[in-house]
């Protein structure tokens, strides 16, 4: 990856909690959040959230349950409304409903905890669909950009079955090849080993650190710390509803500045 912005450049970071700079080769930031609030009801689930991710950056997303993580994520190509603030994608302002948000949707691919694959669909069918639907590509190159995704994610020889007929990592890399055929900016992942068995979970993340490696900007919430020592460019420690520390892996999981994070990794680690 190159880029003309140098990598000095701080990553602003939330209040109180200084960011690392970004790595070598990080650009622009594609993911601003600008003092992004949202409630349920009396529950403040986001507070005055302030994030910037840049193009090529991997930033993983850990905390307690009910911290906001999910919400987060969720909050970025607009499966939840924020109540106020703003979010932008390469500089575009999220807009709030329409084919604008389509289209914008678009460049945000995200992965689920459950695959979401369309049950009476092949495998096939469930990756070209978006591309021939949404972005009006011919089926012909759509079916060939499925199967070299397919491929790439290990999972080509599975094209002509339905989701039901493979494993639970098996259909979570197809939903991983799924979001990359729209050809996004950035992959969101929402906890998307939590509903796999213990033997399936290293077949996601290795497709997920493979993803990584080739520059492809990620947010991923997690609960895998391992996947964040060795992926992630930032680690991001949520807590009721705020981003309280940001640092490297090497930083976060040696050196934690807060007691949140220290109870936190103390609980995870020891287990």
């Amino acid at each position: 990856m190159t880029s003309d912005t140098p990598h000095s450049q701080p990553v602003p970071a939330a209040s109180g909690a200084p960011a690392p700079a970004a790595r070598e080769g990080a650009g622009q930031p594609l993911v601003q959040l600008k003092d992004v609030n949202k409630h349920f009801g009396d529950l403040h689930v986001l507070r005055n959230i302030n994030l910037e991710v840049r193009k090529g950056e991997v930033v993983v997303v850990i905390g307690p349950s009910g911290s906001g993580k999910s919400t987060l994520c969720r909050a970025i190509n607009r499966l939840e409304t924020i109540d106020d603030g703003e979010i932008l994608i390469d500089g575009t302002r999220l807009p709030s409903e329409g084919k604008q948000l389509a289209r914008l949707r678009a460049d945000v691919g995200m992965v689920f905890q459950s695959f979401n694959l369309f049950a009476h669909k092949s495998i096939l069918e469930n990756v070209t669909l978006g591309p021939v639907k949404v972005k009006g590509t011919k089926p012909a190159a759509a079916k060939e950009l499925a199967m070299s995704l397919l491929k790439r994610v290990g999972v080509d020889n599975q094209a002509g079955k339905l989701p039901a007929q493979l494993s639970g990592g098996q259909q979570q890399r197809v939903a991983i090849a799924r979001a990359l055929a729209m050809k996004p900016k950035v992959m969101l992942f929402d906890e998307p080993t939590s509903a796999l068995d213990p033997e399936m979970i290293n077949e996601v993340l290795d497709t997920m650190v493979g993803l990584a490696k080739e520059g492809m900007t990620m947010i991923v919430v997690t609960h895998e710390m391992g996947f964040a020592r060795k992926a992630a460019d930032r680690v991001i420690f949520m807590a009721d509803g705020q981003i309280v520390e940001q640092a490297t892996p090497e930083e976060f999981f040696t050196n934690p500045k807060s007691e949140r994070a220290r109870d936190f990794l103390g609980k995870i680690l020891n287990h």
